[in-house]
């Protein structure tokens, strides 16, 4: 019950906090309403002695101990504004990276710029737990800072606010703003260690007639090793990738391409499934055959090339999403 009353005083405070929003030029830029600033625990530490020292001052009337105890509170409002100072008028973009597969680090690209004529520094940004190194941004230049989150599922990768923070320049004080972004990366689901032959059978009915030649140049697939198999036709690189022993196998054909087809596979999990559907796309590509692809309610008609392999994980990725 205290857990629930906690979690939801929390999400009604991060409500309720200011946020930086998104400029017309895709660019969100800290004005001062926007920092928030408390003491680290150094900060704490720091003054919890200034006051012990400002006592015991006042006690044994030492003037001197009072003049450096007041020095000392001079230093830290000065720490005190330098770290709110060093977010005002801070512009931060934030870009989506490039597609990677489910078990892979998706990134997540982030412009940190000085738009006035003094520099930033201790710049930190941070996704949930996720946090990104520390950078200084010299006046009037740019850094790229690159966020790492671990890819848990397969689909579009959401990052709609981002903290950014410091705690230059003594670290007594911690400042930070939350900024709004819009920024995807698609995740593709993760591929089979090995997979079955592409569909050559289905949906004949609709296709032309076609022979198939075993031993000739359009890739069928791959399939686990079998005694006796050439080692020619071995896929090393998957052996190299601890994939375990796979067979390639080619066949030649007229009239008509490989199909990837969704209702071949028998595995009962749709995740499988598409696993396997993305090995075999990864396959027919390496291999640079026509292959298109079949999925409940969508047909890639077939192709050959990077693009066609894209599409066809882009179709695997957002499935029923």
């Amino acid at each position: 019950m205290n857990n629930r009353i906690t979690s939801a005083m929390q999400r009604h405070f991060h409500n309720w906090l200011r946020r930086v929003p998104i400029g017309n030029d895709g660019i969100a830029r800290i004005w001062a309403r926007q920092i928030y600033i408390l003491p680290t625990s150094s900060g704490l530490m720091f003054g919890a002695v200034v006051m012990l020292m400002l006592l015991g001052s006042l006690n044994y009337q030492n003037n001197l101990g009072l003049l450096f105890t007041f020095f000392l509170v001079a230093i830290g409002l000065l720490a005190m504004h330098h770290a709110w100072f060093n977010l005002l008028k801070l512009a931060v973009q934030v870009r989506g990276g490039a597609p990677v597969f489910v078990g892979e680090l998706a990134t997540i690209a982030i412009t940190v710029r000085a738009e006035q004529p003094r520099a930033h520094y201790d710049i930190r940004l941070q996704h949930g737990q996720h946090r990104a190194a520390p950078v200084h941004i010299p006046r009037g230049d740019q850094r790229q800072i690159t966020l790492g989150i671990p890819a848990t599922r397969r689909g579009l990768l959401h990052v709609t606010e981002l903290m950014v923070e410091t705690r230059h320049p003594l670290h007594l004080f911690r400042a930070w703003s939350y900024l709004v972004c819009d920024a995807t990366t698609l995740i593709y689901p993760q591929p089979a260690p090995h997979a079955p032959a592409p569909d050559q059978d289905g949906g004949a009915a609709q296709r032309p007639q076609r022979t198939t030649r075993l031993g000739a140049d359009d890739y069928l697939g791959s399939r686990p090793y079998r005694p006796g198999d050439s080692p020619r036709h071995i896929d090393w690189k998957a052996f190299a990738r601890e994939r375990g022993l796979v067979v390639k196998q080619f066949g030649g054909e007229t009239g008509q391409t490989v199909w990837l087809d969704w209702s071949q596979l028998t595995a009962s999990d749709p995740e499988i499934r598409l696993s396997v559907l993305t090995r075999q796309v990864l396959d027919a590509s390496a291999s640079g055959v026509q292959f298109g692809l079949r999925l409940p309610g969508v047909i890639e008609q077939p192709a050959a090339g990077a693009a066609q392999m894209q599409r066809c994980l882009t179709h695997l990725a957002l499935f029923h999403v």
